[in-house]
């Protein structure tokens, strides 16, 4: 009965990715460009964000993933550790958490951030909470802008001397 159900649920979700890569194509291939993110993930980020349509910037995006930073603070007092909301979407949160494994290894800008972090003296989870953050953030810049990954990518915004 297990194994029944166990395959079942396995061809409910490869008929689901594929219902996805029909409807978000274009947005497919450009979220699984991102080293750390596969066609899973970029499929469940494609559901929960609906595309990426309804969002402004990317706070808002993270904020309803839940990983913004929340911080307990009365006055000067700070009670407790600055946490993550986790006020959204647990399924995706979990997601990316895992992503943030293979991206902190892949992703260039993941890998210099964790590394960074880490050398500060910060936990190693905190850490991961931040590549996940980063990952968010670049699911939402390549898809608003339509442009694959690029690991060298240097924005025209910035100044020359």
């Amino acid at each position: 009965m297990l194994k029944t159900l166990t395959q079942q649920v396995a061809l409910v979700e490869a008929e689901l990715l594929t219902l996805l890569e029909q409807r978000f194509a274009a947005q497919m291939t450009l979220l699984c460009s991102i080293p750390g993110i596969g066609r899973k993930t970029a499929g469940m980020l494609l559901l929960f964000a609906g595309g990426f349509t309804r969002f402004d910037n990317y706070r808002q995006v993270i904020a309803l993933a839940g990983l913004s930073p929340r911080e307990h603070t009365s006055g000067t007092s700070i009670r407790g550790k600055v946490r993550i909301t986790k006020m959204g979407g647990g399924l995706i949160r979990g997601k990316l958490f895992m992503c943030s494994f293979s991206a902190k290894k892949t992703n260039v800008a993941c890998a210099a951030l964790f590394d960074r972090l880490v050398a500060k003296g910060k936990n190693k989870k905190l850490a991961l909470i931040a590549v996940c953050n980063k990952l968010l953030k670049q699911a939402f810049a390549i898809v608003k802008s339509g442009v694959p990954y690029q690991a060298d990518f240097s924005s025209k915004l910035t100044l020359t001397p």
